[in-house]
């Protein structure tokens, strides 16, 4: 997942726990929000990532690269817009990974539960810690 962005980072996590494809995952959290609620917070989060993945870090990178193009020297007056672009883009990235660490959470307290309600833990890798209940 290295070269992954965020959001394709948080849809694997998601779809490996619950063990379905992030739309019927998506459909569940709207349509069903009382059977797992661990579901629709991971979902919730990962919405977020929609605009700070997406959207406010490919602004910021697209400026920067506008900014700091090669064959290009900046104007004494672009130094403030690059420094500030930088500091923009660092704080976008550090919004995304915090997401996804938020996702992580998420999906272990879920874990924790399954197993909490006597459920037989799964192994690492199983792709199945976090059975909807229907």
């Amino acid at each position: 997942m290295p070269g992954a962005t965020a959001l394709e980072q948080a849809t694997i996590m998601i779809e490996e726990a619950w063990g379905r494809p992030i739309e019927a995952l998506e459909s569940l959290a709207v349509h069903r929000t009382t059977d797992d609620p661990l579901l629709r917070s991971a979902m919730h989060i990962r919405s977020t990532l929609l605009v700070t993945a997406n959207s406010t870090v490919a602004v910021h990178q697209e400026r920067l690269h506008a900014l700091t193009r090669p064959g290009h020297a900046p104007a004494f007056y672009d130094l403030q817009r690059i420094t500030r672009s930088a500091a923009d883009l660092r704080v976008a990235q550090a919004e995304s990974r915090t997401a996804l660490q938020a996702i992580s959470h998420v999906i272990r307290a879920s874990e924790a539960a399954a197993t909490a309600d006597g459920a037989p833990s799964s192994p690492p890798g199983a792709g199945r810690c976090c059975p909807l209940r229907a």
